[in-house]
């Protein structure tokens, strides 16, 4: 044990070049660890990047903290743990009741970090670059007309990055022969349809044709006076309502930011319809299912107001992404910070592959789990308005 904690003592500095426990011990969602130091305000912090099967969730952890954290985790949580810091190297490993083998060899090849590297809000390289004057970054606030990033709005301009990499993931699924079909449901005031034209259609050079859609009147005429400025002329802005829009018959692409409540569900049954190649979701105030959750084992919990909202919520969106799989959607639930600072940072993203398993067994699992809580949803009530009998 007190090899251990002088391991730690001596690796975890400004100098740490590398630290990964792997090989969990039981069963369980994270798979591996990453720890790197980094400088936030002149203060040493080191960040976690706990990695899943399908996802990196990321904490940042104090110094003083972090030895503590890391003992118990080698101890407890992981067979194998792999340090390189300074000119040191050392393999940790854990066996079933804690017990600990630490190896130590002089590692020539290991270089020492580079302190003025460990900056926090160091340059990243993103794809709309800071430096270069973007015109509806300018007009939107987020950028000065030399290039520069509004301090302000530093963090809107990190989030409309985030969600273009979203899209730069999918891009070999839109078709390069014809002009690509994206609609863009509760547009809003059209930060991100605007940074998808220009991302896919000035700086790729894809051929697209982009509607953007919302209820605001006012909105919708501010965006077309902007879209007319910077002669974006595929680019149209329309007001309506996304359950009744009808103005095209094939679409490439669906995207729906913050569309409330159960008009998710109608941008989502759209986008099956149109056989949409790719849908982008991050949905908002799942009222529905809010007011149907009720389940007497779970009571305990249901009863907590808030609670109640959030667990509803995440399964309104897992039960929206199981259908997706039944329409043949591989579907992942993602981590999307969004433009509003919002709890709301769930993105459901499907990509069309056609490939269905047993239909009928699929729906009655989801019918099984939606009954579980008592939950009617409409995107199940869309694709199957006869119910069980349609899905088989």
């Amino acid at each position: 044990m007190k090899q251990l904690e002088d391991v730690l003592e001596e690796a975890l500095n400004w100098e740490l070049a590398d630290l990964t426990l792997s090989s969990p011990k039981k069963a369980g969602d994270i798979q591996k660890i990453k720890v790197r130091p980094v400088i936030i305000k002149d203060r040493l912090i080191f960040q976690a990047a706990q990695y899943t099967k399908t996802q990196v969730f990321h904490k940042n952890i104090e110094e003083d903290q972090m030895k503590e954290w890391l003992t118990d985790l080698i101890q407890n949580e992981f067979k194998q743990t792999q340090i390189k810091s300074g000119d040191r190297e050392y393999t940790i490993l854990s066996g079933k009741k804690g017990n600990v083998t630490v190896k130590e060899r002089k590692n020539r090849s290991c270089k020492k970090a580079d302190k003025t590297s460990l900056e926090h809000n160091r340059k990243k390289t993103y794809i709309l670059p800071e430096g270069t004057p973007v015109p509806f970054l300018i007009d939107l606030g987020v950028m000065t007309s030399e290039g520069k990033i509004v301090r302000s709005k530093y963090d809107k301009y990190r989030q409309i990055n985030r969600f273009l990499e979203f899209i730069q993931d999918i891009l070999e699924e839109l078709p390069k022969d014809r002009p690509v079909t994206i609609i863009d449901f509760g547009c809003g005031k059209s930060y991100l349809t605007f940074a998808m034209y220009y991302y896919l259609c000035i700086q790729k050079g894809y051929p697209v044709k982009m509607i953007g859609l919302d209820l605001k009147t006012e909105v919708i005429k501010h965006c077309s006076q902007l879209r007319d400025k910077y002669g974006y002329e595929n680019l149209e802005f329309i007001h309506g309502d996304i359950a009744d829009f009808e103005g095209t018959d094939a679409v490439d692409m669906v995207v729906t930011l913050h569309a409330c409540d159960t008009a998710t569900d109608y941008a989502l049954y759209k986008a099956v319809k149109w056989n949409a190649r790719v849908i982008l979701s991050v949905p908002c105030c799942q009222h529905e299912l809010n007011g149907q959750i009720k389940n007497d084992i779970l009571e305990p919990v249901l009863r907590y107001g808030l609670l109640k909202e959030r667990m509803a919520a995440l399964m309104t969106d897992g039960l929206r992404g199981q259908l997706l799989e039944i329409m043949g959607y591989k579907t992942q639930i993602l981590e999307f910070i969004d433009m509003e600072h919002t709890p709301k940072n769930i993105l459901i993203r499907g990509v069309k592959t056609g490939i269905r398993g047993n239909r009928a067994k699929e729906i009655e699992a989801y019918q099984a789990c939606a009954g579980a809580v008592k939950g009617d949803l409409t995107l199940f009530r869309l694709f199957f308005p006869d119910g069980e009998k349609e899905g088989n």
